[in-house]
């Protein structure tokens, strides 16, 4: 394993190949759907064979192994001679897995775990034409003769081994008259090929035409010097180098065209083109391009490489000077001068402007986490029985890279959750009148500071009534408040631990473990989950989150002479109350607001030392805040208004403090608590 090799090209390798290997997942799930697309037939194909030239350079032979023969079986497919179905797509999966897990070894700097050879002889077997005895394709083993880098020899093609690719292709010309003459065996032998003679190579391998030399008057010109002197191919008498002849061959296979055009920054110089478009950061192949002899200055980079720590250190800078623009608008509104007031000013929009341009950088698509679910449907719905269609929307969606890891593992319970206990058996729908297949739809959308993500099925719904039987059962309520739960309520009790309505327990599902955990991951990201379904037509399950974490709009209270924020996303409205019209309802203080009952908490009591025995006072601020479906008012001494805030942990003696989020510093200077508003409520309401 050659990890001794130059850590740039490692390092371009895993970018490239990771970027890949992810578009490979959700392509050979949509394969399956569209088994006669040809496009993604060759993208596949092309996907498969990058990743192995870059692992070839890298000498990662069980990488290649497996890649060579994953490739082997969509040559095949591609040139249909064989159809694709479900079964060849598990074995096609599972060694997608493999190459996934050797390459997280690689990005590990880990020895490599080969794929089992039952694996590998599983896809052999898939690459033969479908009811043909074992008999090695042609085209396979000039392939495998060009491409397949021998251990021994560091990756490069040894002179045996090219005289050997050479008279392959002469006994194929000599019996197809379709093919134009060559003599390339005018060389007597030795180990040196012309320019004609390659020329005819190229002819065999991609058909006439494709890759033609210049046009005659130039060739006629001995003076004029030959474009494959450039590239390295003709090079002083004539010679070729192995390094030079695997890069032509990469490039003639597809090397350096990814899965799709959107993930290819440019498409490598074909070996009969002038190499000034092939400068550096112009080829995505994994393998380094092969050094031009062009003495024109290479093209320049156009992005940079850089540490998501660094990245991470910027934005804690960047919330560092939130904090001093804040304090000094607030020290700006008590002066008078003109130009004190202007330069402030401008400091908030040169902040302001800056803090958007960090969070760019840290912003990643919400794809990144969509496309593992294309694999998770359709593993889970084999494992099933069931006929399940995935369908995403707005899978372009920025938000915080923090956040798309934290978002990864909540999404995929929800998506499992939907198909295992939304969406029903084949037979079952087709009873109840709709169409054998299910759907699940993943969507996300930006809406002001915050991403909405909704997964949708159109199964089952889920039945209020068997919910609050479920809930008295397992003693989470008593009948009688059970039965005054409204349906919304009923829906949230799914994210109660310990809740499920399967009687069976399976390797799915059934033991009441994960929507608890969901809860929990959402509510940590300060976000919000509700719930929607309806009996028989299916069940929504929509998550807010902000767009990023390190920056926070709150809204500022005082609770006696201490100040705290209130996270604006749980923030509804607020609104000044005569307290003599509050009412008790279940031994409760309520308050009633267009019609709509709210529970009143004087939060003060809860947070404030020695102020439970304080008297009410006449008038005061309620701010309802909402936590999913749910809504309550907190009784506030003062607001002071909205402010943006940088979060800073709680110190160790305090970590844990129920109720708190975490702490900032205000614009007076102050420190003022951050609440966790489900937290608040669940350790003190």
């Amino acid at each position: 394993m050659a990890f001794d090799a130059d850590e740039e090209i490692l390092q371009d390798f895993l970018v490239e190949a990771g970027e890949i290997l992810e578009k490979l997942s959700e392509q050979l799930v949509d394969l399956e759907q569209h088994p006669d697309d040809s496009d993604l037939l060759n993208a596949i194909f092309r996907g498969f064979h990058t990743v192995k030239g870059g692992a070839g350079f890298l000498q990662l032979d069980a990488l290649v192994r497996c890649c060579h023969s994953a490739e082997n079986v969509f040559d095949i497919l591609r040139n249909h001679k064989r159809k694709v179905d479900s079964e060849l797509m598990d074995v096609v999966l599972e060694a997608l897995d493999h190459v996934n897990a050797m390459f997280e070894q690689v990005r590990h700097h880990e020895e490599l775990t080969p794929a089992p050879d039952e694996l590998i002889a599983a896809l052999d077997a898939l690459a033969k034409p479908a009811g043909e005895a074992p008999a090695a394709e042609k085209p396979t083993e000039q392939e495998e003769s060009a491409t397949a880098a021998s251990p021994a020899d560091n990756g490069d093609i040894t002179d045996d081994e090219f005289e050997q690719l050479l008279d392959a292709l002469d006994d194929d010309k000599s019996s197809s008259p379709a093919t134009p003459a060559s003599d390339s065996q005018s060389n007597g032998g030795d180990d040196e090929i012309s320019d004609d003679e390659f020329e005819a190579l190229l002819d065999q391998l991609h058909g006439k035409g494709q890759f033609a030399g210049p046009p005659e008057s130039v060739k006629a010109d001995d003076s004029t010097p030959k474009e494959s002197d450039q590239t390295g191919v003709g090079g002083a008498d004539d010679l070729i180098s192995d390094d030079e002849f695997e890069k032509l061959l990469d490039d003639l296979h597809g090397k350096g065209g990814s899965p799709t055009a959107e993930t290819s920054n440019a498409s490598p110089a074909p070996a009969d083109k002038k190499p000034q478009a092939e400068g550096k950061g112009g080829s995505t192949s994994a393998a380094p391009a092969m050094p031009s002899r062009d003495t024109n200055a290479p093209v320049a980079e156009t992005s940079v490489r850089v540490d998501t720590k660094r990245l991470d250190d910027i934005m804690n800078m960047v919330g560092e000077l939130v904090l001093v623009r804040n304090r000094l608008q607030r020290l700006g509104a008590q002066s008078e001068d003109e130009h004190m007031h202007k330069a402030v000013s401008n400091l908030d929009v040169v902040t302001t402007d800056l803090q958007s341009a960090v969070m760019a950088t840290r912003m990643q698509p919400i794809k990144k986490v969509f496309g593992r679910f294309p694999r998770v449907v359709r593993d889970l719905a084999r494992n099933l029985k069931k006929e399940i269609n995935l369908e995403m929307h707005g899978e372009d969606t920025d938000l915080d890279k923090n956040l798309v890891e934290a978002l990864s593992d909540p999404l995929v319970h929800l998506v499992r959750n939907s198909v295992d206990h939304g969406i029903e058996t084949p037979d079952v729908r087709e009873k109840a009148g709709k169409p054998r297949q299910g759907t699940v739809i993943l969507s996300a959308e930006q809406e002001g500071d915050h991403i909405l993500l909704s997964i949708e099925d159109d199964g089952a719904g889920m039945d209020p009534d068997v919910l609050r039987r479920k809930a008295v059962e397992k003693g989470i309520y008593e009948q009688d408040a059970a039965d005054r739960l409204t349906n919304a309520e009923c829906y949230n009790l799914i994210f109660a631990a310990g809740f499920s309505t399967k009687d069976q327990i399976s390797d799915v599902s059934g033991r009441g473990v994960g929507m608890d955990v969901v809860k929990t991951k959402i509510g940590q990201l300060n976000g919000q989950l509700s719930v929607e379904s309806e009996l028989g037509k299916g069940s929504r399950i929509i998550i807010k989150v902000p767009l990023t974490l390190a920056i926070m709009p709150t809204l500022m209270i005082m609770l006696g002479d201490q100040s705290f924020a209130l996270p604006l996303v749980n923030v509804v409205e607020i609104f000044h109350l005569d307290l003599s019209k509050k009412n008790i309802v279940d031994g409760r203080e309520c308050i009633v607001v267009r019609d709509k009952v709210f529970p009143l908490f004087h939060i003060k009591r809860w947070l404030v030392k020695g102020a439970a025995g304080e008297p009410e006072p006449e008038n005061a601020h309620v701010v309802i805040v909402a936590m999913g479906t749910r809504r309550v008012g907190f009784v506030v001494d003062q607001l002071i208004g909205q402010e943006e805030v940088v979060i800073k942990p709680l110190g160790r003696a305090l970590q844990g403090t129920p109720g708190m989020a975490g702490a900032t510093i205000t614009g007076d200077g102050r420190i003022a608590l951050i609440i966790d508003v489900p937290s608040l409520l669940q350790n003190y309401g």
